[in-house]
């Protein structure tokens, strides 16, 4: 299956409660609005923060750039170095700046997209929703819900698109698996886990002065509270999103606890980290993040009374699969000679092994780039000039949680959101 396929299954999905429900941003791509090369019906997109993630997005445009009548305009970033490269990579043809409101203020353009430390989003998004510029910002939004809220605000106001970064509510997995579990594939949700172990010291750039200097809390601000909510904000948010999107809720609460118990290098974020939120119906979604061991990597696990599904592993695993009938035997002769050496307790005293069990793929769409389909869904929702409010929803929502679930890992409390930063539903 390729994008041919996950376009028919795009196309099935028209017209149900799924896509029009849960995720109606898939839509946008049955129904474009037929891309002309005219001048007239070209998007002009700039680009705050051209660093790591940004060149990355930077990239995406640019492979989208010709059949899709999009012109990279301009650019900005405050370290040169990022700057220069990111206007080699258009050829000379886009602007390049040091100051982001001086490129507003000079390059017209339709859209801008924002990958700058965190802390920064809030201000560059509603100047640039307030000058009437469609946006693109990365998650999570903002360092602190007043900021979260406000750019909210200003996105309403303004009557302009705002999407925040979580690319995989753009993943070809994620749209198979919720119209699989839409459909009772698994059937009652009762639980979900999720978890992102590495082995490293999430250290971009060494600079002069070590840590603490003003240009590691620069360059490397992902390390210090001030700038950042750490893994909490920069991985967490991105599951965070995905529970809230398959269960349909918000969180109750969230309780957590965080440390730093190996990078004790100076800097300030935790290394390690586990939370539990609870969600309506009693269901609970437990999350642990570590720096220093990467044996787990990264999962995320819905788990129901039929079925298991492993998302970021495109395989689903039921709770009953199929087995040939000599491995029926052979399990049969195992679980008869367990029994007949424990007489005391019954059946219920064997411990519980993992099923090794190879499951089967959700999608065989996994190949495809969730982030340019969701540049590409952005272009489209440019040209339109609207997108579902529900996306932007989902990022605000996974936002406000992250920075309850960093309060939570600090302070060692149970956090709630605070009744003014709700949404009103979507009637």
């Amino acid at each position: 299956m390729n994008r041919k396929g996950f376009l028919e299954l795009v196309s099935s999905l028209a017209g149900t409660t799924l896509l029009a429900t849960k995720m109606p941003w898939f839509g946008i791509f049955n129904n474009s609005t037929g891309t002309s090369m005219a001048p007239s019906d070209r998007v002009r997109v700039g680009f705050i923060g051209v660093g790591s993630r940004g060149r990355t997005l930077l990239l995406n445009i640019k492979s989208i750039q010709d059949h899709m009548n999009v012109d990279i305009v301009a650019v900005c970033d405050n370290w040169p170095e990022h700057k220069e490269r990111a206007e080699a990579l258009t050829d000379g043809k886009a602007k390049g700046f040091l100051d982001y409101r001086e490129m507003l203020e000079k390059v017209p353009m339709d859209a801008v997209i924002i990958a700058t430390p965190l802390h920064e989003h809030a201000q560059m998004t509603i100047d640039s929703l307030n000058m009437g510029i469609h946006v693109f910002v990365e998650k999570a939004m903002a360092r602190t819900l007043e900021d979260t809220k406000a750019m909210y605000d200003a996105y309403l106001n303004s009557g302009k698109i705002m999407l925040v970064g979580h690319q995989r509510l753009f993943s070809p997995v994620y749209l198979k698996a919720m119209e699989m579990i839409n459909s009772g594939a698994l059937g009652q949700i009762t639980m979900l886990r999720g978890w992102w172990m590495r082995n490293t010291d999430w250290i971009f750039y060494d600079v002069p002065g070590g840590r603490g200097s003003a240009l590691d809390r620069q360059r490397n601000w992902r390390l210090y509270w001030d700038t950042s909510a750490g893994k909490i904000t920069e991985l967490g948010s991105h599951h965070f999103q995905i529970a809230n999107w398959i269960l349909d809720a918000e969180p109750l609460s969230v309780m957590g606890s965080g440390s730093l118990n190996y990078n004790k290098d100076g800097r300030e974020v935790h290394d390690n980290f586990s939370l539990v939120f609870t969600y309506p119906e009693g269901i609970h979604f437990s999350y642990d993040v570590l720096d220093s061991n990467r044996h787990n990597g990264m999962g995320f696990q819905v788990l129901g009374k039929n079925a298991t599904m492993q998302l970021e592993a495109n395989k689903m695993y039921l709770e009953n699969p199929p087995a040939p009938p000599a491995i029926r035997t052979m399990i049969h002769s195992i679980e008869s000679s367990i029994f007949d050496t424990i007489p005391i307790g019954g059946a219920t005293w064997v411990p519980a092994e993992p099923v090794k069990y190879g499951g089967e793929y959700i999608s065989a769409d996994y190949e495809l780039n969730e982030t340019q389909l969701f540049m590409e869904g952005f272009i489209e929702f440019v040209r339109k000039g609207n997108a579902p409010r529900k996306l932007t929803d989902e990022g605000y929502n996974a936002s406000t949680w992250s920075l309850l679930a960093e309060q939570a890992s600090r302070k060692g409390k149970v956090m709630t959101l605070p009744q003014e930063y709700k949404l009103k539903k979507i009637v």
